[in-house]
């Protein structure tokens, strides 16, 4: 179930990156630019952090889904989906967070 959403997500966002800028927000948002989208990014993650410390459960979930979507944005931007996270992040399953971090500073 989780990741039918986030495929049919995924598609969406292929279909409104061809649309018309006048069509949609997310068209709208891609018309605009990287600048643009990464800053709809960082004002997402601003108020993840201001719902969390509310202590705001519901907000927080909130705001953390229109953080996530803004992400699948940025990375539908780069021709990236959300499978592509989720395989690094299967890559990491089981790896120690230390491990794992000294083994990007040898790339």
């Amino acid at each position: 179930m989780t990741q039918d959403i986030l495929q049919r997500l995924t598609e969406t966002l292929a279909g409104r990156k061809r649309a018309a800028p006048e069509s949609s927000y997310v068209a709208k948002l891609f018309s605009k630019g990287e600048d643009a989208i990464l800053k709809k990014v960082g004002e997402e993650a601003t108020e993840v952090i201001l719902a969390s410390k509310a202590g705001d459960k519901t907000h927080l979930v909130y705001e953390t889904a229109d953080l996530w979507f803004h992400c699948m944005v940025l990375l539908a931007q780069h021709g990236l989906s959300a499978a592509d996270v989720l395989n690094e992040l299967e890559r990491r399953e089981g790896l120690s967070g230390i491990a794992e971090k000294e083994s990007r500073k040898q790339d």
